[in-house]
């Protein structure tokens, strides 16, 4: 195989997904490394924020056997797994029938993960993690490439935990910001006419499950990293830990596969800084993602400096443009002569002040030029006495 085959087809793979699903270029990068890799992810978020869509589209773009589920508390096994071969079970051979089941599916998404009963939990466990399923004293291989995760919330039981430890990567889902939802609109309008017309029905797989379990059987080669790289790692590892994130020796272990893979995703022989982006994913509440930013960051914003080409998504991923858009937008509303109320306006004030963290984020000489006209539009505002009105 063309060593630099697989590194195009999935960024075809990622452009497809990024020009349907708008601000999501990282989770986008997250799912393909996990992928390359062979590892998990769970994507955590409030409702209809594309956690399922994603992943839907994903695995039209891959072709690979595929399962979907929605879990709840009352999910049984034979919803999972298969059913019970009655034939087999009336001769004494206890079997489950698992065809287009999950323990012979390649890319698997479980929507509401952490509701499952502990019946298909203990059974999930052995298939992340060993990938071998176990029915009747037998035990099966299964060909699962990765698992997909959603979920509202971040399991708090304890009993969640073993499946939670198995999704190396833990992802926020959210709301776009404000700056976004014109494009959302405009986008959405686009992904419904799809769904409509059966446009995603007839969309061809760009790559193959033979072509991602090839890269996971020479992946070996792969596991070459500088002593530069190892000890920077070490040193986020151990920073990360001080903070009070949990880090274990297996999940670090693990994580250089990822970082691996995002260097192959780029066409790179090694790994270098710009893989660390991974680790603002490893958190094990929502409330240490942003420890993690602040630990993280820094080191990323450090590289990107010196190598401004290795910038791949963040706040320069919105576009100047559509940013200098709002901007206008705004303006125009709040020097019109039209009355506004208090939470209009706040509603307007907040859209500038998420304007203008993206805009220092982008750092450049157009970008600040846009934030001088932010900072002047937010003066005329306070100015003007509006929230006197």
């Amino acid at each position: 195989m063309n060593d630099a085959a697989i590194p195009q087809k999935l960024q075809q793979v990622a452009r497809e997904l990024e020009r349907t699903f708008l601000g999501k270029s990282e989770v986008v990068r997250l799912m393909l490394v996990a992928a390359l890799a062979g590892e998990h992810m769970v994507l955590i978020g409030p409702p209809g924020t594309a956690k399922s869509a994603l992943v839907r589209l994903f695995s039209k773009l891959v072709e690979a056997s595929y399962f979907e589920y929605l879990l709840t508390r009352f999910t049984e096994p034979n919803e999972i797994f298969g059913p019970i071969d009655i034939q087999a079970f009336r001769e004494g051979d206890y079997r489950r029938r698992t065809q287009g089941m999950l323990p012979e599916s390649e890319i698997v998404f479980l929507d509401e993960v952490f509701k499952a009963n502990s019946a298909i939990l203990n059974s999930l466990l052995s298939v992340l993690n060993e990938r071998v399923y176990t029915v009747g004293g037998r035990v099966v291989r299964v060909p699962l490439i990765s698992a997909f995760g959603a979920s509202n919330e971040v399991p708090n039981d304890e009993d969640l935990m073993a499946v939670f430890d198995r999704f190396l990567l833990r992802v926020q889902s959210n709301n776009l910001d404000s700056y976004h939802f014109h494009e959302l609109l405009l986008k959405g309008i686009d992904h419904e006419v799809a769904k409509i017309s059966g446009g995603y029905d007839a969309m061809k797989p760009v790559l193959t499950s033979a072509e991602l379990h090839q890269v996971h059987a020479e992946f070996g080669a792969r596991m070459n990293f500088s002593e530069d790289f190892l000890a920077a790692y070490k040193g986020l590892v151990f920073q990360i830990r001080s903070e009070g994130v949990s880090l274990s020796d297996r999940r670090a272990i693990k994580m250089l596969k990822l970082f691996a893979a995002s260097a192959l995703l780029d066409g790179r022989p090694q790994a270098d800084p710009s893989d660390f982006f991974i680790l603002r994913h490893v958190w094990n509440n929502l409330d240490q993602a942003e420890i993690l930013e602040g630990i993280v960051g820094p080191v990323l914003e450090g590289w990107y400096r010196e190598h401004p080409e290795a910038r791949r998504f963040g706040a320069a991923d919105v576009g100047l443009d559509a940013l200098i858009e709002e901007i206008n937008r705004i303006r125009d509303l709040l020097t019109s002569d039209r009355p506004m109320s208090d939470i209009q306006l706040f509603s307007h004030l907040k859209a500038l002040n998420e304007i203008k963290a993206a805009l220092q984020a982008i750092n450049t000489q157009p970008a600040r030029e846009a934030m001088a006209r932010v900072e002047q539009l937010l003066g005329h505002v306070f100015q003007s006495g509006k929230f006197a009105q």
